[in-house]
This record gives structure tokens, C-alpha cells and sequence, in this order.
């Protein structure tokens, strides 16, 4: 078991790869991944290496925790900032939000985001998006466990700086993601320059499964960075860091 951490950008297949050329006793070794990571998101990821790739079950039901910072007022078809965006009206204040993030824990059934990985009828949900024919499927809702969540700070942000912060992440997005169309998009939308926006960070302690997008877009806003803390009792103070020169 490999506790590594993942930066954005890449997938888990790519942390994989980066990790067999950069340690060559890796090279003809199975290797896994026990639950995936967003491209826009970072930090733990668990790899399983040799006879421990059959124990992968078992490490995708471990309980997760995350740090996420999330932006209000806009939506995407992504539930973050990777996706085709539009302004929506803000509907509360920080302290507004402050009382969601509290009502949130629990049981609860989320939506799961259109462009994810989710399988239905042995196709993922983002390639029914990407061809146009999501109206010939019904999109589940998941039941999960949020056991914890926490708010930890708020920020205000300019369009300016929102816009370069967001194309910064989004350059460093390796493979096949819409990424002109969704950077075309967002410099679009960001066009007034003394408009401001909030964006809160919080911490959530899950069950395994559980899409912090869905969570985001619960409460009214979309994912402007995640990092996962924690898988099980495997923390990111521990990961381990790798060399990665795959970037696009």
C-alpha cells in the first residue's frame, strides 16, 4: 500500500504511471488505485501494489475527509469550475452558509454530477453528457453519510483574480476535459471587473462514494478546489510526494 499525494491535474491511471518511472521496482508490478480522485482535485490516493491489488474492495469503503473551497455564485454542468458555467442569483450570506454547512450531516441523497465516472447501463455518465443524450437516462441519486462537516474561512474575490485563478487551475488539467470551451466560458461570464464574489472552505468527513461536487452544489455553489485529507487512517501529512513530468 502506497499513500501518495496527487496533485491536480492528473488522473489516478497518470499518478500510476509517473509512479512505475520514477521507481523502476515498480515497473512490472501490478498496480491499482483504491478510490479516485477528480482531476481538479488533490491529495491522498492509495495505490496497491502486488498481492495487495486484491485487497482493493476493502480500501474503497474506508470513510473519507476533505477540504474543499467553494465558490457561490455561479453553476456549472460539472458541480465545479471545470465544467460550461452560468451566474445564478446568490441566495444567502456567508452566514447563511455557515447554518447549511451545519444542516448538511447526516443521511442524506445527493445528486451525482452529470460528468462523472458513474456507470449506467455499462456507459459513465459523462460520455451520455458529452453526446448530447442524458435525456434517455435517469440520473440516480446516492444515499450517503456526511458525518462531520465543518466551516473553516471565508473569502472575497475579485473577477479578475477569480478568472486567473481558475485558468491557472484548469491549464493544469492533462487529457480531454473541454478545457478551451470551459476557459472560453469562463472569460465570458467574468466581465465585469469590480464585481465580487465569496467563496467558503470546509471540511467534510464522508462515507465512501460521496461526490463533494454534489456536496457543493447542495449548498448553492460549485467546487473551486478539493483536497482529500484523509482515507481511513491514512493521512496526507503521510503521503508520499512523487516527480511528475507529464503535465500538458
Amino acid at each position: 500500500m502506497i499513500n501518495i499525494y496527487k496533485p491536480i491535474g492528473i488522473s489516478p491511471l497518470d499518478a500510476i504511471k509517473a509512479l512505475r518511472e520514477k521507481n523502476h521496482e515498480y515497473k512490472n508490478v501490478p498496480i491499482t488505485y483504491a478510490g479516485r480522485l477528480d482531476p481538479m482535485a488533490e491529495g491522498v490516493l492509495i495505490l496497491l501494489a502486488e498481492d495487495e491489488v486484491h485487497k482493493k474492495g476493502e480500501y474503497i469503503k474506508l470513510d473519507k475527509e476533505y477540504e474543499a473551497e467553494i465558490l457561490f455564485g455561479f453553476e456549472t454542468d460539472t458541480y465545479d469550475i471545470l465544467g460550461i458555467s452560468q451566474l445564478v442569483q446568490l441566495t444567502g450570506l456567508v452566514e447563511d452558509i455557515k447554518k447549511e454547512i451545519q444542516n448538511i450531516v447526516g443521511e442524506t441523497s445527493l445528486p451525482l454530477p452529470q460528468y462523472s465516472s458513474y456507470k449506467i447501463k455499462g456507459k459513465p455518465l459523462f460520455m451520455w453528457a458529452r453526446e448530447g443524450k442524458l435525456d434517455e437516462i435517469e440520473i440516480p441519486m446516492r444515499t450517503t453519510q456526511i458525518y462531520n462537516a465543518e466551516f473553516l474561512s471565508s473569502r472575497e474575490i475579485n473577477e479578475v483574480d477569480l478568472l486567473a485563478e481558475i485558468t491557472e487551475k484548469i491549464n493544469l488539467v492533462k487529457g480531454d476535459f473541454r478545457q478551451e470551451e470551459v476557459l472560453e466560458n469562463w472569460q465570458e461570464v467574468l466581465n465585469k471587473e469590480d464585481q465580487k464574489y465569496f467563496i467558503v472552505k470546509a471540511k467534510f468527513n464522508v462515507s465512501s462514494g460521496t461526490y463533494i461536487r454534489s456536496i457543493a452544489y447542495r449548498l448553492g455553489g460549485i467546487l473551486l478546489g478539493l483536497t482529500r485529507t484523509k482515507v481511513g487512517n491514512f493521512d496526507i501529512k503521510d503521503s508520499v510526494k512523487i516527480q511528475i513530468d507529464i503535465y500538458p
